[in-house]
């Protein structure tokens, strides 16, 4: 097979390229990236283009399978930048794919595409992807959704494949959540497994995390199985909450209302202290808990690497600064 992954240099797109490099079924991929990488990869050839304006029908002819990651979460106070790239960007993907007459696509939907749902049980892929109004996140999240439901209507012989995923994390990106979430109002020494003195106790928050590598092994999955279509939920265990962190941490529960939370956010974001808008918070508190089970039995997936461990090591990676040499992922 040949592979082209839209979005290689990111969180989910190295640890796929990791993924790819050990498949049998997978001769070669094309990476397409922004900005390339510093570093090779093994089976990895790379294309430097802008899903915005680029033509990518020429990059697609003869893959098996493309791959869209690519996503803008920055700048957060552009939301034009933003949309360009998430939703016009993802459109043109889909299209030209679908012209370029390939058999699979597989797209990296999210948690954030669900409309607000319950934090007491999972929901599987049947819940409404309407989005959580208040997040430019979930909105274009949302918006792609309806695009992709377009694209394969109009092209059945496509097979459509979407991974809504959990908070993804693994240690390389340590550098990034500083970049893209908390910019210098954290210092990210300060920060560190030990040295988190208490947790959140805010109603809803409840949440999933999913390793990188587990999530890219959905991936692979995914693209191999020629049978596999359609939405796939992909999220770790356990579901982590107040108790849960205060456990991880060795810290103690601080009660902390939502609407606390939410005014500090968009006040700090406002003031361009943090890039992180409140449409955040919303989402943490509002977004489903995803039941796996049909990820479990029609891709044979299975996590290695449980939420917690997912998220000390990510809490490690930032309080490190560590990186990795793709552009996304570097200092």
């Amino acid at each position: 097979m040949h592979v082209v992954v839209v979005g290689a240099t990111g969180n989910v797109g190295t640890a796929l390229l990791r993924a790819l490099a050990t498949e049998d079924a997978v001769t070669s991929v094309l990476g397409i990236a922004r900005r390339l990488p510093r570093t090779p990869f093994p089976k990895t050839e790379w294309l430097p283009a802008d899903i915005g304006r680029d033509d990518f029908t020429g990059a697609f002819a003869g893959a098996d399978c493309v791959v869209h990651l690519a996503w803008a979460i920055q700048p957060s106070h552009d939301r034009s930048a933003t949309w360009l790239t998430n939703v016009h960007g993802s459109r043109r993907v889909f299209e030209a794919a679908a012209g370029a007459g390939v058999p699979a696509l597989v797209y990296a939907s999210s948690v954030g595409a669900y409309a607000p749902g319950p934090k007491d049980r999972q929901v599987d892929e049947t819940w409404p992807t309407n989005g959580v109004p208040t997040s430019f996140y979930s909105r274009d999240k949302s918006e792609v959704e309806r695009i992709l439901d377009l694209i394969a209507t109009a092209n059945p012989a496509l097979r459509v494949v979407r991974l809504r995923t959990s908070l993804v994390f693994q240690r390389a990106m340590g550098t990034e959540v500083k970049k893209l979430f908390t910019g210098r109002l954290v210092p990210h020494r300060l920060v560190s497994p030990r040295r988190i003195p208490f947790v959140p106790d805010t109603p809803g928050l409840r949440f999933q995390v999913t390793h990188a590598d587990d999530v890219a092994d959905a991936y692979r999955r995914a693209i191999v199985a020629d049978a596999a279509a359609g939405p796939f939920n992909i999220a770790a265990e356990p579901v982590l909450d107040p108790d849960a962190l205060a456990a991880l941490f060795g810290a103690r529960k601080v009660r902390v209302p939502a609407g606390m939370v939410r005014a500090v956010v968009a006040a700090t974001w406002r003031a361009h202290l943090q890039p992180t808008p409140e449409g955040w918070v919303d989402m943490a508190l509002q977004t489903p808990l995803l039941d796996t089970t049909r990820a479990r039995t029609e891709l044979g997936w299975e996590p290695r690497i449980d939420a917690g461990a997912a998220l000390l090591e990510v809490v490690q990676g930032f309080h490190d600064g560590a990186q990795s040499p793709t552009p996304p992922l570097a200092a």
